[in-house]
Protein backbone atom coordinates (compact mmCIF):
# COMPACT_ATOMS: atom_id res chain seq x y z
CA UNK A 1 0.00 0.00 0.00
CA UNK A 2 1.29 4.02 -0.66
CA UNK A 3 2.35 4.99 2.44
CA UNK A 4 5.35 7.88 3.23
CA UNK A 5 8.28 4.87 4.45
CA UNK A 6 7.51 3.73 0.93
CA UNK A 7 7.83 7.20 -0.70
CA UNK A 8 10.82 7.73 1.05
CA UNK A 9 12.65 4.40 0.50
CA UNK A 10 11.58 4.64 -3.59
CA UNK A 11 13.54 8.22 -3.47
CA UNK A 12 16.02 7.51 -1.33
CA UNK A 13 16.62 4.68 -3.98
CA UNK A 14 15.89 6.49 -7.56
CA UNK A 15 18.19 9.40 -6.06
CA UNK A 16 21.61 7.72 -5.70
CA UNK A 17 23.66 7.73 -8.47
CA UNK A 18 23.61 4.47 -10.84
CA UNK A 19 23.96 3.46 -14.08
CA UNK A 20 20.98 5.02 -15.10
CA UNK A 21 21.82 8.43 -13.81
CA UNK A 22 25.08 8.49 -15.08
CA UNK A 23 24.04 7.71 -18.69
CA UNK A 24 21.72 10.91 -18.43
CA UNK A 25 24.30 13.04 -16.89
CA UNK A 26 26.27 12.20 -19.98
CA UNK A 27 23.77 12.94 -22.56
CA UNK A 28 22.78 16.10 -20.80
CA UNK A 29 26.55 17.41 -21.08
CA UNK A 30 27.32 15.69 -24.27
CA UNK A 31 24.15 16.74 -25.77
CA UNK A 32 21.87 19.22 -24.03
CA UNK A 33 18.41 19.25 -22.79
CA UNK A 34 16.62 17.09 -25.55
CA UNK A 35 19.16 14.78 -25.38
CA UNK A 36 19.10 14.24 -21.68
CA UNK A 37 14.97 14.37 -21.56
CA UNK A 38 15.10 11.11 -23.94
CA UNK A 39 17.91 9.19 -22.02
CA UNK A 40 15.35 9.42 -18.57
CA UNK A 41 12.39 8.50 -20.44
CA UNK A 42 14.61 5.35 -21.74
CA UNK A 43 16.21 4.75 -18.30
CA UNK A 44 12.62 5.14 -16.67
CA UNK A 45 11.04 2.51 -19.15
CA UNK A 46 14.36 -0.06 -19.02
CA UNK A 47 12.56 -1.09 -15.61
CA UNK A 48 9.37 -1.80 -17.03
CA UNK A 49 10.66 -5.89 -17.40
CA UNK A 50 11.96 -5.85 -13.81
CA UNK A 51 8.80 -5.05 -12.63
CA UNK A 52 6.68 -7.45 -14.33
CA UNK A 53 9.32 -9.99 -13.71
CA UNK A 54 8.98 -8.94 -9.59
CA UNK A 55 5.34 -8.91 -10.11
CA UNK A 56 4.84 -12.42 -11.82
CA UNK A 57 7.33 -13.85 -9.85
CA UNK A 58 9.63 -14.56 -13.06
CA UNK A 59 12.39 -12.83 -10.57
CA UNK A 60 13.02 -15.55 -8.08
CA UNK A 61 13.17 -17.77 -11.35
CA UNK A 62 16.16 -15.37 -12.08
CA UNK A 63 17.46 -15.43 -8.73
CA UNK A 64 17.97 -19.43 -8.74
CA UNK A 65 18.99 -19.89 -12.67
CA UNK A 66 22.74 -18.96 -12.31
CA UNK A 67 22.95 -19.56 -15.61
CA UNK A 68 20.07 -17.27 -17.18
CA UNK A 69 21.43 -14.52 -14.35
CA UNK A 70 25.00 -14.53 -15.68
CA UNK A 71 23.65 -14.93 -19.82
CA UNK A 72 21.75 -11.03 -18.68
CA UNK A 73 24.66 -9.96 -16.53
CA UNK A 74 27.22 -10.32 -19.31
CA UNK A 75 24.98 -9.00 -21.62
CA UNK A 76 24.72 -5.83 -19.63
CA UNK A 77 28.87 -5.59 -18.93
CA UNK A 78 29.43 -5.77 -22.10
CA UNK A 79 27.05 -3.00 -23.30
CA UNK A 80 28.51 -0.75 -20.35
CA UNK A 81 31.93 -1.69 -22.16
CA UNK A 82 30.66 -0.20 -25.48
CA UNK A 83 28.90 2.69 -23.64
CA UNK A 84 32.34 3.66 -22.47
CA UNK A 85 34.08 2.81 -25.87
CA UNK A 86 31.32 5.60 -27.20
CA UNK A 87 32.77 7.98 -24.67
CA UNK A 88 36.11 7.98 -26.02
CA UNK A 89 35.73 7.69 -29.34
CA UNK A 90 35.48 10.85 -31.69
CA UNK A 91 32.01 11.55 -32.80
CA UNK A 92 30.47 8.57 -30.06
CA UNK A 93 27.21 8.26 -29.09
CA UNK A 94 28.10 9.40 -25.68
CA UNK A 95 31.11 11.45 -26.42
CA UNK A 96 30.93 15.14 -25.05
CA UNK A 97 32.11 18.35 -28.15
CA UNK A 98 31.39 21.59 -28.71
CA UNK A 99 28.75 21.18 -31.55
CA UNK A 100 25.74 19.94 -30.40
CA UNK A 101 25.05 16.52 -32.47
CA UNK A 102 21.58 16.00 -33.35
CA UNK A 103 20.92 12.30 -32.40
CA UNK A 104 17.32 10.44 -33.10
CA UNK A 105 15.70 10.84 -29.42
CA UNK A 106 14.22 7.20 -29.93
CA UNK A 107 17.99 5.74 -30.05
CA UNK A 108 18.93 7.36 -26.92
CA UNK A 109 15.92 6.39 -25.08
CA UNK A 110 16.89 2.41 -26.23
CA UNK A 111 19.98 2.81 -25.06
CA UNK A 112 18.99 3.98 -21.56
CA UNK A 113 16.36 1.23 -21.41
CA UNK A 114 18.68 -1.63 -22.37
CA UNK A 115 21.35 -0.18 -19.33
CA UNK A 116 18.12 -0.98 -17.00
CA UNK A 117 16.96 -4.45 -19.29
CA UNK A 118 20.51 -5.27 -18.89
CA UNK A 119 20.65 -5.29 -14.98
CA UNK A 120 19.80 -8.40 -13.59
CA UNK A 121 19.72 -7.09 -10.01
CA UNK A 122 17.15 -5.06 -10.23
CA UNK A 123 14.66 -7.76 -10.67
CA UNK A 124 16.05 -9.18 -7.47
CA UNK A 125 15.59 -5.88 -6.21
CA UNK A 126 12.18 -5.35 -7.09
CA UNK A 127 11.24 -8.49 -5.89
CA UNK A 128 13.16 -7.13 -2.40
CA UNK A 129 11.80 -3.91 -2.36
CA UNK A 130 8.06 -4.05 -3.25
CA UNK A 131 6.30 -6.89 -1.18
CA UNK A 132 7.12 -5.17 2.46
CA UNK A 133 4.94 -2.37 1.61
CA UNK A 134 2.01 -4.62 0.16
CA UNK A 135 -1.27 -4.92 2.32
CA UNK A 136 -1.29 -8.60 2.77
CA UNK A 137 -4.17 -9.54 0.77
CA UNK A 138 -3.57 -11.99 -1.91
CA UNK A 139 -6.30 -10.89 -4.06
CA UNK A 140 -4.71 -7.75 -4.52
CA UNK A 141 -1.21 -8.07 -4.22
CA UNK A 142 -0.80 -7.78 -7.98
CA UNK A 143 -2.77 -4.73 -8.36
CA UNK A 144 -0.61 -3.21 -5.32
CA UNK A 145 2.67 -4.02 -6.88
CA UNK A 146 2.14 -3.09 -10.40
CA UNK A 147 0.59 0.67 -8.56
CA UNK A 148 3.30 0.72 -6.35
CA UNK A 149 6.18 0.09 -9.39
CA UNK A 150 4.34 2.77 -11.51
CA UNK A 151 4.72 5.64 -8.77
CA UNK A 152 8.49 4.27 -8.37
CA UNK A 153 8.71 4.91 -12.19
CA UNK A 154 7.57 8.00 -12.03
CA UNK A 155 9.45 9.33 -9.08
CA UNK A 156 12.28 7.93 -11.66
CA UNK A 157 11.64 9.73 -14.31
CA UNK A 158 11.33 13.06 -12.28
CA UNK A 159 14.59 12.95 -10.71
CA UNK A 160 16.16 11.67 -13.59
CA UNK A 161 15.08 14.49 -15.57
CA UNK A 162 16.11 16.58 -12.68
CA UNK A 163 19.69 15.53 -13.35
CA UNK A 164 19.61 16.05 -16.91
CA UNK A 165 18.43 19.34 -16.66
CA UNK A 166 21.23 20.11 -14.13
CA UNK A 167 23.90 18.62 -17.14
CA UNK A 168 22.50 20.34 -19.53
CA UNK A 169 22.87 23.86 -17.76
CA UNK A 170 26.12 22.92 -17.00
CA UNK A 171 26.97 22.14 -20.67
CA UNK A 172 26.99 25.82 -21.19
CA UNK A 173 29.82 26.33 -18.65
CA UNK A 174 31.93 23.62 -19.72
CA UNK A 175 32.10 23.28 -23.18
CA UNK A 176 34.75 26.55 -23.68
CA UNK A 177 36.79 23.97 -22.63
CA UNK A 178 38.58 21.26 -25.16
CA UNK A 179 40.77 20.37 -21.67
CA UNK A 180 37.19 19.78 -19.57
CA UNK A 181 35.61 18.20 -22.36
CA UNK A 182 38.32 15.45 -22.92
CA UNK A 183 38.49 14.87 -19.16
CA UNK A 184 35.15 14.35 -19.00
CA UNK A 185 35.00 11.44 -22.15
CA UNK A 186 37.09 10.44 -20.41
CA UNK A 187 35.72 10.46 -16.88
CA UNK A 188 32.43 8.98 -18.28
CA UNK A 189 34.51 6.04 -19.78
CA UNK A 190 36.25 5.33 -16.50
CA UNK A 191 32.92 5.49 -14.70
CA UNK A 192 31.22 2.64 -17.50
CA UNK A 193 34.22 0.60 -17.14
CA UNK A 194 34.16 0.54 -13.08
CA UNK A 195 29.94 0.16 -13.43
CA UNK A 196 30.69 -2.66 -15.56
CA UNK A 197 33.13 -4.74 -13.51
CA UNK A 198 30.66 -4.42 -10.44
CA UNK A 199 27.99 -5.83 -12.22
CA UNK A 200 30.60 -8.43 -13.51
CA UNK A 201 31.18 -9.52 -10.25
CA UNK A 202 27.47 -9.63 -8.95
CA UNK A 203 25.89 -13.07 -7.88
CA UNK A 204 22.42 -13.85 -8.41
Amino acid sequence: MLSVQFLLTAFVVVIAPGTGVIYTLAMGIGQGRRAALWAALGCTFGIVPHLAAATLGLAAVLHTSALLFNAVKFAGVAYLLYLAWSALRSGGALSVSGETQSRPGLAIARRGALINILNPKLSVFFLALLPPFLSGNPATATLEMTGLGAIFMAMTFAVFVLYGLFAARARDLLLGSERVMAWLNRGFAAIFVALAGRLALERA
